[in-house]
């Protein structure tokens, strides 16, 4: 008879995504995931498949957390403008806490692409995600007239997520909102 799993999975992934996100995929070993989850290898194994499985689930969760959040801000801004400009500053925000540990997908991708196809779809899916987020509200808000047309909303987008991406990486070497704040209006100055 099979036994019953004798920890919470999803805060096992929650506790395990704070862990990777901190010392990145190579730097966490098994042993340090098992003692921070206060479970045994057998149960992480039988949970997870391995530690791959486990970063896998935590990328997951990752995704429809804290990037899903970000997306769902731009539909609370007053306008385009300060809708991207509140989503950017808050990434950042989160980026630099723990003396900067940047963002856990971006993280992801410097650390082990090119070596995984399957991650780097999973990356794709994501930038993609959030290029045709802000596409949609770059496309309203230019036949509101709130920015002017003379960017194709797609491009626009998508020079904002590699925008981000930059910045994201630069919050790990610079960990101070106050100096990458200002690189924000800097992009922003795109949608005039």
């Amino acid at each position: 008879m099979a036994r019953t799993r004798e920890f919470d999975t999803e805060a096992a992934v929650s506790r395990a995504m704070e862990l990777f996100w901190t010392h990145g995929y190579e730097a966490t070993s098994v042993r340090d995931l098992t003692q921070h989850l206060g479970i045994g290898q057998g149960s992480l194994y039988a949970a997870f498949g391995d530690k791959d499985g486990l970063y896998r689930a935590t990328l997951e969760h990752y995704r429809t957390t804290l990037a899903a959040a970000a997306l769902r801000s731009l539909e609370e801004g007053t306008d385009a403008r300060s809708a991207i400009r509140t989503m950017l500053i808050e990434r950042v925000r989160i980026a630099v806490t723990h003396e900067g540990r940047g963002c856990l997908v971006v993280n992801a991708a410097c650390e082990r692409l090119p070596e995984d196809a399957s991650l780097r779809r999973f990356v794709r899916d994501v930038q993609d995600a959030s290029r045709d987020a802000l596409a949609e509200l770059l496309r309203s808000a230019m036949e509101r007239g709130e920015i002017a047309p003379r960017h194709d909303p797609h491009s626009l987008a998508a020079f904002l997520v590699t925008f981000l991406n930059g910045l994201l990486v630069s919050s790990k070497i610079t960990p101070d909102v106050r100096a990458l704040e200002p690189l924000v209006e800097v992009a922003l100055a795109a949608l005039e």
